[in-house]
């Protein structure tokens, strides 16, 4: 809310359009959040109400950012996010409980590969269809969709291995 806040004073309701156009590729914002988020700047000093507007319904007010709140989104900016190394996903989970059990944890795997696929295919079909902005979200996801896929390969290539170290 934030950076969207940094081009210029905004009601809330211009916040969550902007956002879900930008960033609500996978899921919009509800109003309700945009709300409590904007009270929670206001409380910490982050926005301040540049004005109030009358309407048809309850009053409008047109949030600005703060010269903290300015602060606050350089910080954000310059500090790395976490990278994610999930060593025990869901995935994980159901390879070695199918090798464990007996069953052909090749199926597990390929009917796994099949999917990234798909969702690689549908996203690939996207980017084509977007602006740039929405190439480098589409990009993102590819790669790591792709990476999964590198994984999916060594575990079928190491199925024989697993299997004599977990199957009873």
């Amino acid at each position: 809310m934030l950076g969207l806040l940094e081009s210029g004073p905004r009601h809330g309701y211009d916040l969550k359009r902007a956002h879900d156009e930008r960033f609500g590729h996978s899921r919009a914002l509800a109003y309700g959040q945009v709300y409590s988020t904007l009270s929670r700047l206001l409380r910490d000093g982050l926005v301040a109400v540049e004005g109030v507007e009358a309407g048809e319904g309850p009053e409008r007010k047109r949030y600005a950012i703060t010269e903290a709140g300015v602060r606050k989104v350089e910080q954000w900016l310059a500090t790395p996010e976490k990278p994610v190394a999930d060593l025990h996903n869901t995935l994980y989970t159901k390879v070695i409980l199918a090798v464990q059990s007996g069953r052909d944890a090749t199926e597990v795997l390929d009917a796994q590969r099949a999917a990234h696929l798909r969702r690689m295919r549908e996203l690939t079909r996207r980017k084509t269809e977007s602006a740039p902005a929405d190439q480098l979200v589409h990009d993102y996801a590819l790669f790591h969709l792709d990476a999964d896929l590198r994984w999916l390969e060594l575990a079928v290539s190491r199925l024989g291995q697993l299997t004599k170290e977990v199957r009873p």
